[in-house]
């Protein structure tokens, strides 16, 4: 890979932040650099001044261009997309594109956000304060959403295809966590899961902990 072109965007983020890493990988995906700022969330720099004034929500990540501002990933990731089109990670095909927005959408709506609240519980909550009713129901949402993936990767490499897109991108983040949410991945996930994590963008953004 040739070095990274340098723009001067600033990406407001913090290591263990999987929404940070979804942009990051498209960032590296792109062979762009940009300047990184950790936000210290540890010493709740993200509820105080001055960040609140670029992000009112209080997460991250947060990209600035100029003098633009934008706080939600996907919105970040569609903005890199249409500002750097090259090397492309969306279909030229009309449709095609299409199942790359729903697959975006329905990531967030049936995957993150029942996800979440295991990686979330077991990443940073004791254990003595787990709600664990909580955590059997988001399973159980991991589980009726790996079943329809299944069918729909059937026969392709990704989700919108043979080419990896920004619909991938923003799953690899809590594939990482898979093993926490104690629900085993049926063929097709388990492969096109191994096929992510392996791609050196995301070995690159693995984090730490």
């Amino acid at each position: 890979m040739s070095p990274a072109t340098k723009h001067a965007l600033t990406l407001y983020l913090h290591p263990f932040s999987t929404y940070s890493r979804r942009v990051r990988i498209a960032l590296l995906e792109k062979n762009l650099e940009v300047d990184e700022i950790e936000v210290d969330m540890a010493a709740r720099a993200h509820r105080k001044e001055p960040y609140l004034t670029l992000n009112p929500y209080g997460r991250v990540p947060t990209l600035v261009d100029g003098d633009l501002v934008l706080y939600e990933s996907t919105a970040i990731l569609d903005y890199i997309e249409a500002r750097f089109p090259e090397p492309s990670l969306v279909p030229a095909d009309i449709k095609q594109r299409a199942l790359v927005d729903m697959h975006m959408k329905l990531c967030d709506l049936q995957f993150t956000r029942p996800g979440g609240v295991v990686i979330f519980s077991k990443r940073f909550i004791p254990e003595a304060k787990w709600r664990l009713d909580e955590m059997a129901k988001a399973r159980g949402e991991v589980e009726k959403h790996f079943k329809i993936l299944e069918r729909q990767l059937e026969g392709q490499a990704f989700l919108a295809g043979d080419s990896y897109t920004l619909a991938d991108v923003c799953y690899v983040p809590f594939l990482e966590f898979m093993a926490l949410f104690e629900v085993e991945p049926p063929p097709n996930v388990k492969a096109w899961s191994d096929r992510l994590l392996a791609r050196p963008t995301s070995i690159a953004t693995k984090p730490a902990h």
